[in-house]
């Protein structure tokens, strides 16, 4: 043994001077610095957190219940929860690289000879194999397991934001279709009474039938629109079943008011820095680019000598009484020199571009993380904007057709009139209250964009903390 760690050693010094067998040390990709958010006036602090349970500032009961029965029940968050139990379990397999495996066995063999003689021999034997770590290639494969550990985490976090928002936005479809259906079926009954009318100045003589038929095709129009928003309704109600966990057609949401239910919450925000800390996908990605390194500190260090002890125990006789009067036993270490090997080299070139890729791919997810939010921010300015102006339209809209009321009872309009200015606003109607869900939705995107209420990750302090543990013994 005192030999054959000579030998090692001396292999090492002669490797060490042409071959790098250092470990990358973890940093976050360089990024195009941003400091601020081009569309919002908002000054941010460092101080603004976002409560992880954001959902609640919409002060809706039932879509609390909804999301709390989702994050209980839906299959694809459990999928996620699945493989972080995969990945710790792949921490132990990979740790069992380290340990001696034994194989034990007995058996009889039967031999027959020329002279047609059946000689038995009954056998039992062990064997000890040991590849001993010394130069820490099993730790720095541990070390890299650890961290697609916590990459896994970090997914289960991110579906769990997905999850969450995907509740909140469906549950807030399925009210605005239920507000835009009664609209609709309101707009339908004035088309219908307008019909009537029109049919009546027809047959006085005072209405051509084009303006009949008009009416008549306004009024099929109106109702392929209405059913157009029941199929709709129906199909979301299946897409919020499945989030919860329901089979799709069992689960019945009941109508609601959009408006009057869901009210809009104060976003918080915090700083540009913190984001990269706070979206999981971005700290999955982080924890990616930790494992790539450890894998190539991991195929570097597979240049290094190994070292194998195998040791053999063992009996054979003739009867079962003799078998274990006579033991062998045979102990023999061995050294291996991998860099000699082509495939280890070409395994090293594999994961160094396997960590560009995951570098790479780390950029890819902070540029969409600053889109999302970007955008987020554009569509909920633009949309309380246009807000305004049709709370300003609804607003004039309303007093034109009380004043039109008013005239119909002096005498002044007919009732035609009346009813054409109430179908006026409905339709504004209808538009203030898409807008008022495209708000509830940008908020929900927007919490999910600046990640939820997670707490900020420092990928930096676990690699830190994981590479002083897993320094390779030289």
């Amino acid at each position: 043994m005192a030999r054959l760690a000579g030998a090692a050693g001396l292999s090492v010094a002669a490797l060490c001077g042409c071959t790098d067998l250092s470990t990358p040390a973890y940093h976050r990709p360089d990024m195009p610095a941003k400091e601020t958010w081009a569309h919002t006036s908002r000054a941010f602090s460092a101080a603004d957190a976002v409560n992880p349970q954001w959902w609640k500032a919409f002060d809706d009961p039932y879509l609390n219940t909804l999301i709390d029965k989702a994050i209980s029940g839906n299959v694809d968050i459990r999928v996620l929860a699945a493989r972080i139990g995969v990945a710790g379990a792949q921490i132990g397999e990979v740790q069992a690289g380290a340990l001696p495996t034994v194989d034990a066995g007995a058996g009889v063999d039967y031999e027959k000879s020329t002279g047609r003689t059946l000689t038995k021999t009954y056998n039992v034997a062990t064997q000890v194999n040991w590849d001993i770590d010394i130069w820490g290639k099993v730790e720095k494969s541990v070390q890299a397991q650890k961290a697609e550990y916590h990459a896994s985490e970090a997914d289960w976090r991110a579906g769990y934001l997905v999850l969450v928002a995907n509740v909140a936005s469906t549950y807030f479809q399925i009210l605005q279709f239920d507000d835009q259906i009664r609209e609709e079926q309101h707009t339908l009954e004035r088309n219908k009474q307008i019909l009537t009318i029109y049919q009546q100045m027809y047959a006085n003589g005072v209405a051509p039938k084009t303006e009949v038929l008009r009416q008549a095709a306004e009024v099929n129009n109106v109702t392929t629109e209405l059913l157009e928003l029941r199929r709709q309704r129906d199909t979301e109600e299946n897409a919020l079943a499945t989030l919860v966990g329901v089979p799709a057609g069992e689960f019945k949401m009941p109508a609601g008011q959009l408006r009057q239910r869901v009210k809009f919450p104060d976003v918080p925000m915090g700083l540009p820095a913190q984001l990269l800390g706070r979206r999981p996908d971005v700290v999955a990605a982080q924890y990616r680019i930790l494992e790539s390194y450890d894998e190539v500190g991991s195929a570097r260090l597979a240049q290094l000598p190994t070292i194998s002890l195998t040791g053999r125990a063992g009996t054979a006789a003739f009867s079962l009484s003799d078998l274990f009067k006579v033991f062998t036993l045979s102990f023999m270490p061995s050294i291996n020199f991998p860099m000699f090997d082509p495939g280890v080299h070409a395994h090293i070139k594999t994961t160094e571009a396997q960590s560009k890729v995951v570098e790479e791919q780390y950029r890819q997810v902070v540029f969409t993380a600053f889109e999302e939010v970007e955008n987020a921010l554009v569509n909920l300015d633009a949309h309380k904007k246009q807000r305004v102006e049709l709370l300003q339209q609804n607003e004039r809209l309303r007093t034109v057709a009380a004043q039109v009321e008013a005239q119909l009872k002096e005498g002044l309009v007919s009732q035609l009139e009346v009813l054409e200015s109430e179908r006026s606003l409905a339709s504004a109607e209808l538009s203030l209250l898409a807008n008022h869900e495209q708000i509830l939705s940008d908020t929900v995107t927007l919490y999910k964009a600046i990640g939820g209420g997670w707490p900020d990750v420092d990928v930096t302090n676990v690699a830190s903390s994981s590479a002083a543990a897993a320094a390779p013994a030289q």
